[in-house]
Protein backbone atom coordinates (compact mmCIF):
# COMPACT_ATOMS: atom_id res chain seq x y z
CA UNK A 1 0.00 0.00 0.00
CA UNK A 2 2.83 2.17 1.03
CA UNK A 3 4.34 1.85 -2.45
CA UNK A 4 1.25 2.54 -4.14
CA UNK A 5 1.12 5.93 -2.65
CA UNK A 6 4.24 6.84 -3.08
CA UNK A 7 4.14 5.73 -7.23
CA UNK A 8 1.06 7.62 -7.04
CA UNK A 9 2.59 11.02 -5.22
CA UNK A 10 5.33 10.85 -7.82
CA UNK A 11 3.68 10.40 -10.63
CA UNK A 12 2.08 13.39 -9.90
CA UNK A 13 5.03 15.08 -9.04
CA UNK A 14 6.21 14.26 -12.96
CA UNK A 15 2.85 15.39 -14.31
CA UNK A 16 2.80 19.06 -12.30
CA UNK A 17 6.44 19.46 -13.40
CA UNK A 18 5.56 19.56 -17.16
CA UNK A 19 3.08 21.72 -16.65
CA UNK A 20 5.16 24.08 -15.31
CA UNK A 21 4.30 24.19 -11.78
CA UNK A 22 7.71 24.08 -11.07
CA UNK A 23 9.92 26.92 -12.78
CA UNK A 24 12.85 25.55 -13.42
CA UNK A 25 14.08 26.18 -16.63
CA UNK A 26 13.37 29.38 -18.97
CA UNK A 27 10.12 29.22 -21.03
CA UNK A 28 10.23 29.54 -25.07
CA UNK A 29 6.33 29.68 -25.75
CA UNK A 30 4.84 32.81 -27.34
CA UNK A 31 2.95 34.90 -25.54
CA UNK A 32 -0.83 36.36 -26.40
CA UNK A 33 0.06 40.03 -25.35
CA UNK A 34 -1.69 42.35 -27.77
CA UNK A 35 -3.14 39.57 -29.82
CA UNK A 36 -7.39 38.91 -29.48
CA UNK A 37 -10.24 39.27 -31.81
CA UNK A 38 -9.43 43.26 -32.24
CA UNK A 39 -5.83 42.98 -32.61
CA UNK A 40 -5.32 39.35 -33.86
CA UNK A 41 -1.84 40.02 -35.90
CA UNK A 42 -0.01 42.61 -34.05
CA UNK A 43 2.91 43.22 -36.85
CA UNK A 44 0.85 42.87 -39.95
CA UNK A 45 2.66 39.78 -41.00
CA UNK A 46 1.12 37.14 -43.08
CA UNK A 47 1.66 34.35 -40.78
CA UNK A 48 1.02 30.93 -42.52
CA UNK A 49 2.19 27.54 -42.20
CA UNK A 50 2.52 27.25 -46.29
CA UNK A 51 5.48 30.04 -46.35
CA UNK A 52 5.34 33.37 -47.63
CA UNK A 53 3.98 32.68 -51.12
CA UNK A 54 1.39 30.76 -49.43
CA UNK A 55 -0.68 27.53 -51.45
CA UNK A 56 -2.05 28.89 -55.13
CA UNK A 57 -4.21 26.26 -56.84
CA UNK A 58 -5.82 27.85 -59.68
CA UNK A 59 -4.25 30.72 -60.79
CA UNK A 60 -1.61 32.99 -59.49
CA UNK A 61 -0.10 36.47 -59.19
CA UNK A 62 3.36 37.54 -61.36
CA UNK A 63 4.29 33.78 -61.69
CA UNK A 64 1.68 32.94 -63.89
CA UNK A 65 2.64 35.57 -66.38
CA UNK A 66 6.05 33.99 -66.86
CA UNK A 67 5.14 30.59 -66.87
CA UNK A 68 5.97 30.18 -63.20
CA UNK A 69 3.61 28.21 -62.24
CA UNK A 70 0.10 28.90 -61.64
CA UNK A 71 -0.34 26.61 -58.92
CA UNK A 72 2.37 24.03 -59.63
CA UNK A 73 5.63 24.26 -57.81
CA UNK A 74 7.54 24.39 -61.48
CA UNK A 75 7.43 25.97 -64.86
CA UNK A 76 4.30 25.06 -66.08
CA UNK A 77 5.34 25.58 -69.93
CA UNK A 78 7.98 22.74 -69.13
CA UNK A 79 5.57 20.85 -67.41
CA UNK A 80 3.06 20.93 -70.21
CA UNK A 81 5.82 20.15 -72.57
CA UNK A 82 7.08 17.32 -71.00
CA UNK A 83 3.65 15.44 -70.69
CA UNK A 84 3.42 16.56 -73.88
CA UNK A 85 6.10 14.85 -75.55
CA UNK A 86 6.30 11.76 -73.56
CA UNK A 87 2.52 10.98 -74.16
CA UNK A 88 3.23 8.09 -75.90
CA UNK A 89 4.38 6.36 -72.96
CA UNK A 90 1.89 5.10 -69.97
CA UNK A 91 2.22 7.41 -66.96
CA UNK A 92 3.19 5.50 -64.14
CA UNK A 93 3.91 8.59 -61.48
CA UNK A 94 3.27 12.81 -62.13
CA UNK A 95 4.26 15.10 -59.22
CA UNK A 96 3.44 18.93 -60.21
CA UNK A 97 4.71 20.37 -57.18
CA UNK A 98 8.00 18.55 -57.18
CA UNK A 99 8.21 18.30 -60.64
CA UNK A 100 9.04 14.76 -61.36
CA UNK A 101 7.01 12.55 -64.27
CA UNK A 102 7.88 8.78 -64.04
CA UNK A 103 6.90 6.60 -66.84
CA UNK A 104 5.68 2.93 -66.64
CA UNK A 105 7.91 0.96 -68.91
CA UNK A 106 6.97 1.29 -72.51
CA UNK A 107 7.64 -1.50 -75.02
CA UNK A 108 7.77 -0.17 -78.75
CA UNK A 109 5.89 -2.57 -81.38
CA UNK A 110 8.78 -1.78 -83.76
CA UNK A 111 11.61 -3.10 -81.23
CA UNK A 112 10.45 -6.25 -79.46
CA UNK A 113 12.60 -7.51 -76.76
CA UNK A 114 13.83 -3.95 -75.59
CA UNK A 115 11.72 -1.79 -73.04
CA UNK A 116 12.49 1.76 -72.01
CA UNK A 117 11.39 3.79 -69.10
CA UNK A 118 11.58 7.88 -68.72
CA UNK A 119 11.98 10.02 -65.83
CA UNK A 120 11.71 13.41 -65.93
CA UNK A 121 13.43 15.97 -63.95
CA UNK A 122 11.51 19.61 -63.87
CA UNK A 123 14.24 21.74 -61.75
CA UNK A 124 13.27 25.56 -61.93
CA UNK A 125 10.18 27.78 -62.17
CA UNK A 126 11.74 29.66 -65.48
CA UNK A 127 11.65 28.38 -68.56
CA UNK A 128 15.39 27.71 -69.25
CA UNK A 129 17.51 25.18 -71.37
CA UNK A 130 19.00 23.71 -67.82
CA UNK A 131 15.53 23.73 -66.61
CA UNK A 132 14.68 20.28 -67.46
CA UNK A 133 16.76 16.41 -66.76
CA UNK A 134 15.81 13.49 -68.31
CA UNK A 135 17.12 10.22 -67.53
CA UNK A 136 16.11 6.70 -69.76
CA UNK A 137 16.25 3.59 -68.47
CA UNK A 138 16.48 0.57 -71.24
CA UNK A 139 16.09 -3.36 -70.41
CA UNK A 140 16.01 -5.90 -73.24
CA UNK A 141 14.03 -9.53 -72.53
CA UNK A 142 16.66 -12.32 -71.94
CA UNK A 143 14.88 -15.45 -72.45
CA UNK A 144 16.49 -17.51 -69.38
CA UNK A 145 16.36 -14.21 -66.61
CA UNK A 146 13.21 -12.38 -68.26
CA UNK A 147 14.05 -8.56 -68.60
CA UNK A 148 17.98 -7.51 -68.18
CA UNK A 149 18.99 -3.84 -67.68
CA UNK A 150 20.71 -2.88 -71.16
CA UNK A 151 23.08 0.83 -71.65
CA UNK A 152 21.26 3.75 -73.23
CA UNK A 153 22.80 5.72 -76.28
CA UNK A 154 23.74 8.69 -74.31
CA UNK A 155 21.94 11.20 -76.48
CA UNK A 156 18.63 9.89 -75.89
CA UNK A 157 18.02 12.33 -72.46
CA UNK A 158 19.29 15.29 -74.47
CA UNK A 159 17.26 14.56 -77.04
CA UNK A 160 14.13 13.91 -75.21
CA UNK A 161 15.51 17.32 -73.33
CA UNK A 162 15.30 18.94 -76.42
CA UNK A 163 12.04 18.02 -78.07
CA UNK A 164 10.49 19.04 -74.46
CA UNK A 165 12.42 22.66 -74.98
CA UNK A 166 11.46 22.82 -78.18
CA UNK A 167 7.37 22.18 -77.25
CA UNK A 168 7.66 24.67 -73.95
CA UNK A 169 8.80 27.31 -76.38
CA UNK A 170 5.71 26.81 -78.43
CA UNK A 171 3.37 26.76 -75.85
CA UNK A 172 5.10 30.30 -74.45
CA UNK A 173 4.82 31.87 -77.73
CA UNK A 174 1.08 30.59 -78.36
CA UNK A 175 0.22 31.58 -74.31
CA UNK A 176 1.78 35.40 -75.71
CA UNK A 177 -0.07 35.67 -78.77
CA UNK A 178 -3.56 34.44 -77.30
CA UNK A 179 -2.85 37.63 -74.52
CA UNK A 180 -1.88 39.64 -77.28
CA UNK A 181 -5.37 38.92 -78.59
CA UNK A 182 -7.62 38.75 -75.94
CA UNK A 183 -6.39 42.70 -75.09
CA UNK A 184 -7.32 43.91 -78.53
Amino acid sequence: MRALVSVCLLSGLVVLGGCGLFKGGDSNYPTQEGTGPTNPNPTGERQTIFGEDGITLFGGGDNAAQGGGGGIGVNSFLWRASLDTISFMPLASADPFGGVIITDWYQDPKAPGERFKVTVYIMDKRLRADGVKVAVFRQKSDPKTGWVDAPTDLSTGPKIENAILVRARQLRINSDEAGDTNKK
